[in-house]
């Protein structure tokens, strides 16, 4: 393992992680981010083709963090999902292609019609 965080912490609106490594490298992850790049099967599948794009996300909060060992945090959602593990190397990868992750993600919802936007109900 190469990253090894030294912080990681909640922004009270819980829509962004700050996540903080031993190298100084610092980072605050978007929650929106985070979930629709979650690691979990339920959003990668089970290679690299089955990938999902996640609509709806835009307003997401983290709702719960937990540690898996010594080497990921799991995060729980609004929205219930919680499945995915994080691990530091991960977090570090979402850290620094987080901006190109984004914009990928931004243009599979626009090539599918989906919106970021949650739908609203009633």
């Amino acid at each position: 393992m190469s990253s090894w965080p030294t912080e990681i912490r909640l922004s009270k609106d819980r829509r962004t992680l700050h996540v903080s490594f031993e190298d100084g490298a610092s980072y605050a992850l978007a929650a929106e981010l985070l979930r629709v790049e979650s690691p979990s099967a339920e959003v990668q599948g089970h290679g690299p083709t089955q990938k999902k794009t996640v609509p709806g996300k835009a307003n997401v909060q983290i709702i719960a963090i937990e540690p898996v060992g010594h080497y990921a945090v799991k995060l729980g959602f609004d929205d219930m999902h919680d499945t995915g593990i994080y691990g530091w190397d991960y977090l570090r990868e979402l850290g620094e292609q987080g901006e190109a992750k984004m914009q990928a993600y931004l243009d599979a919802l626009a090539e599918k019609g989906l919106s970021r936007e949650p739908v609203r109900r009633g």
